[in-house]
């Protein structure tokens, strides 16, 4: 169980080349599941390679319990056979032509660890996964979700204080994805292994981190809990990037006009904010109220209203498209809403559901 921190990390290729990362620090406590998060080309890969020494910095240190296992100035790099951690490729990278027991036993046997011993350990293993039954048989032999227990149990056995996983459930399907979180939140609560898992699954991340870092072209967007990043988004980049139905974005910036900014103007004001430096707000569709308001709600909220272009059921929600005066705007009712397309409907918002962005995108705290 080790802590791992990131020291102005930079990594560019060939010299003239864009940075892949850009001054990257972070911190990553003991025994934390934390998620990378970001689209592809973002460099959440990258910075996972470069902790399990695959790839090498340009700039920086990385640190393992406080002392350097990576130091550019200073000449130090820790090859990956002396980091103690295990790594799960995306495509699981299992041997063909060994055996489940032989592949799950690959790093014991590298280790020269004594074969009553090593035995022990990768039956062990084998049986907490539920792969003990296919010992025998070839990763040919299995399906993808088994072939992903076997490359799990290969690192597993060799008990590792960290795990770095890369997009591991990308080539599962849905059913298999979902008794794969199970399984790598067991391993997490059991192990208390510090855990590092790149995703561009937003929800992956949402159910299995304790911590996630999100991502955009190199540069740390945010770091904080699931509920820091989906309900205090730091910026505009984090607020559109996280949540199943994108969150309804509304431009106040100059020469931007319309029902929807006339009635974001009137929403601030009710709510008693100073709607100078505000260049955006944003709303998420599962925050956005719908119907006519009560005397008691009309007195804390303003409503707009709009053309009902669509109602979508999702199985125990509603997504609701309106179209106010030629802008989209979406709403998910948890309850039926009772509305068809060509319907008018008033919608609003609570002041604690209200995300609003400067000129720079950077997140206004009130």
């Amino acid at each position: 169980m080790s802590s791992i921190t990131l020291e102005n990390i930079r990594k560019s290729y060939g010299r003239s080349g864009p940075a892949a990362i850009a001054n990257l620090s972070m911190e990553i406590g003991a025994s934390e599941f934390l998620c990378l998060l970001g689209p592809s080309g973002c460099g959440k890969t990258t910075t996972l390679r470069m902790i399990a020494g695959l790839e090498h910095p340009t700039d920086g240190r990385i640190l393992v319990d406080g002392k350097p296992i990576v130091s550019v100035a200073d000449g130090i790099f820790t090859v990956p056979e002396k980091r103690n951690m295990g790594l799960v490729f995306q495509n699981y990278a299992l041997w063909p032509h060994m055996t489940i027991r032989d592949n799950v036993a690959f790093g014991l046997t590298l280790r020269r660890t004594p074969a009553a011993e090593r035995d022990a350990i990768v039956n062990q293993v084998m049986t907490k996964l539920g792969i003990a039954k296919y010992a025998d048989r070839y990763p040919a032999q299995l399906s993808g979700g088994q072939q992903q227990r076997v490359a799990l149990a290969r690192m597993l056995a060799l008990k590792p204080s960290v795990i770095l996983l890369d997009e591991p459930l990308s080539n599962l399907d849905a059913k298999l994805r979902l008794e794969m979180r199970a399984e790598l939140k067991r391993i997490h609560a059991e192990a208390g292994s510090t855990i590092v898992f790149v995703t561009h699954d937003q929800w992956e991340a949402m159910t299995l981190a304790t911590t996630i870092a999100v991502m955009s072209e190199g540069e740390l967007q945010q770091v904080g809990t699931p509920d820091d990043i989906y309900e205090r988004p730091a910026n505009r980049f984090v607020a559109e990037f996280v949540g199943s139905l994108p969150i309804n974005i509304i431009e106040r910036s100059a020469g931007e006009t319309g029902p929807l900014v006339s009635w974001l103007d009137q929403v601030l004001a009710l709510f008693g904010i100073d709607a100078a430096p505000v260049a955006s707000a944003g709303i998420r569709p599962e925050a956005t109220r719908l119907g006519r308001l009560s005397q008691h709600e009309a007195a804390r909220c303003a409503a707009g209203y709009g053309s009902v272009v669509d109602v979508v059921p999702t199985g125990g929600s509603w997504i609701v498209e309106i179209d106010v005066k030629g802008t989209r705007f979406f709403a998910i009712a948890t309850d039926n809403p009772r509305l068809s397309a060509g319907d008018t409907t008033h919608f609003w918002v609570e002041r604690q559901h209200l995300h609003l962005f400067d000129r720079e995108k950077q997140r206004i705290v009130l």
